[in-house]
């Protein structure tokens, strides 16, 4: 098939077509979805955007027919996508669909009870509407993901094309995917790594298996179920498995790579995941949707990682070819790490959001990700943690990985440890899981590892984390939580 498009996702697509016509593109519950099947409504679809010349196309579904065919149809009619969510607030959706200017909307049957007014809704095409072929793009922007804005307003950002490109070439390169093997599809559409499951997957020619929530109860049997080869998720799924008992030794043997991100990834974590996962590389991958995806890789070695971890988070190793990187504020080999090069965002949809998140350094624009990171050896990276995840205490300055490090040494499972504002200026609130501890007996072992003036006051046992929407865990809702907590009890 020659449609005259050499790059974007959808030439990905195009290319697991060739490879796997007849085969399974995704699957979702007990549909499955070939690549035919999928290439014939996305053409279906793609028309009838075509016809209204929409440059934007939000898909404002749940992981679903839907969605994917949508996403696709999008992409064929060359016109940037914005993945919605149709579980969110109707007044946040419509403003992400008024800040990209979204032209036309493909919902499923959920999405169209949410669907914002003032714009159109597609409905279902003709066949006399099929495109005979994917269109040429009109913008170079093939995505526009939002994150949570500092002033709570969801912000923008403009994925490339180019970059998009030089990001799965690098993929190509450095992972040996085929046609037999089976992805996992955990991440929601509207967070960049759903970009890795579907454009990793489609571009080998393989299926991709979307996750439903209860899968989690029983992770080896669906494993084993749907045949998984390659697993993506946050790492807080990794507690998650454990706690359903999907961790024991080699309970997921089908598994040939692993990969996690979105969130530090432990070395304790890690090492309970390769004992289930025995068979399978094991991969953090590190990058803020500003820079498409993720922008380095570290690969897990059983005697070498845990020796290098800093604060036994797993490094996030080195950046993509093709990049410079700097660390702003460098201190001992440690500062802000800040990055330039083809898989930056050309920006976000509002200039005033770049206010900040941008900087000029000979000749070149470099990203500021808002993370502290080490140098270790070589071109390889550590991270230490956000730039808001060190804190003052007492004129004591505090690295709150380093507290939760000392934490899960101790014996708590895992551990989230905060700066909240108390009567007496910043305090150390803790939350843990694991099996519930006296506090006097954390205390006493901190005491053996930590000054003084570092050992959180404040303590407290919870059975499991809250995850947001992404399923990484929920820092604002713990920090909210803590600080209610801390609030004098009323008059």
């Amino acid at each position: 098939m020659d449609t005259g498009l050499t790059g974007g996702p959808q030439a990905r697509f195009l290319r697991g077509l060739e490879r796997s016509g007849g085969g399974v593109a995704v699957h979702v519950g007990d549909q499955a979805l070939t690549y035919d099947r999928l290439h014939e409504l996305a053409l279906l679809w793609g028309g009838a955007l075509a016809e209204t010349g929409a440059r934007t196309v939000g898909v404002l579904s749940g992981k679903g027919v839907t969605a994917y065919a949508g996403i696709l149809a999008g992409l064929y009619a060359g016109a940037t996508i914005v993945p919605l969510r149709p579980d969110f607030p109707a007044a946040r959706t419509a403003q992400m669909v008024e800040a990209a200017g979204v032209d036309v909307i493909i919902a499923d049957e959920r999405g169209r009870t949410v669907a914002p007014d003032g714009v159109p809704v597609l409905g279902e095409p003709r066949a006399s509407q099929a495109l005979s072929a994917p269109l040429a793009p009109s913008s170079d922007t093939a995505y526009v993901l939002f994150t949570s804005g500092s002033t709570g307003r969801p912000k923008g950002v403009r994925i490339g094309r180019a970059a998009l490109d030089h990001y799965f070439g690098l993929l190509d390169e450095r992972y040996d995917f085929t046609p037999d093997d089976v992805f996992s599809q955990t991440f929601d559409l509207n967070f960049d790594c759903a970009m890795f499951d579907l454009f990793c997957a489609w571009g080998a020619g393989a299926p991709a298996v979307v996750l439903p929530g209860g899968a989690y109860r029983n992770l080896p049997r669906f494993a084993a179920e749907r045949g998984l080869t390659v697993w993506f998720s946050t790492p807080s799924a990794i507690d998650l498995v454990r706690r359903t008992g999907g961790l024991t030794p080699g309970a997921l043997p089908g598994l040939r790579w692993s990969f996690f991100a979105g969130e530090a990834l432990t070395v304790r974590d890690t090492a309970d995941w390769r004992a289930a996962a025995s068979s399978s590389i094991v991969e953090n991958l590190y990058g803020p949707t500003e820079l498409t995806v993720t922008v380095s890789g570290y690969r897990w070695d059983d005697v070498e990682t845990p020796r290098v971890a800093v604060n036994g988070v797993v490094p996030i190793g080195e950046v993509h070819a093709g990049h410079d990187y700097l660390l702003l504020d460098e201190d001992s080999g440690e500062g802000e790490l800040c990055i330039a090069g083809p898989q930056m965002t050309p920006g976000y949809l509002d200039p005033a959001d770049e206010q900040g998140r941008f900087l000029e350094r000979a000749g070149k624009r470099f990203y500021r990700t808002g993370d502290r990171v080490r140098r270790l050896g070589g071109a390889e990276l550590a991270y230490l943690g956000r730039l808001d995840s060190q804190v003052q205490v007492l004129g004591w300055r505090v690295e709150l990985t380093e507290v939760e490090h000392a934490l899960r040494d101790c014996g708590v499972q895992d551990v989230v440890a905060l700066g909240v504002a108390g009567d007496t200026g910043t305090e150390l609130f803790v939350f843990y899981t694991g099996g519930e501890r006296p506090v006097l007996e954390l205390v006493r072992a901190l005491r053996a590892v930590l000054p003084e003036g570092v050992i959180p006051r404040h303590y407290r046992h919870v059975e499991e984390f809250p995850l947001n929407s992404n399923r990484k865990i929920d820092r604002k809702t713990l920090a909210a939580r803590a600080a209610d907590l801390l609030a004098p009890a009323p008059a």
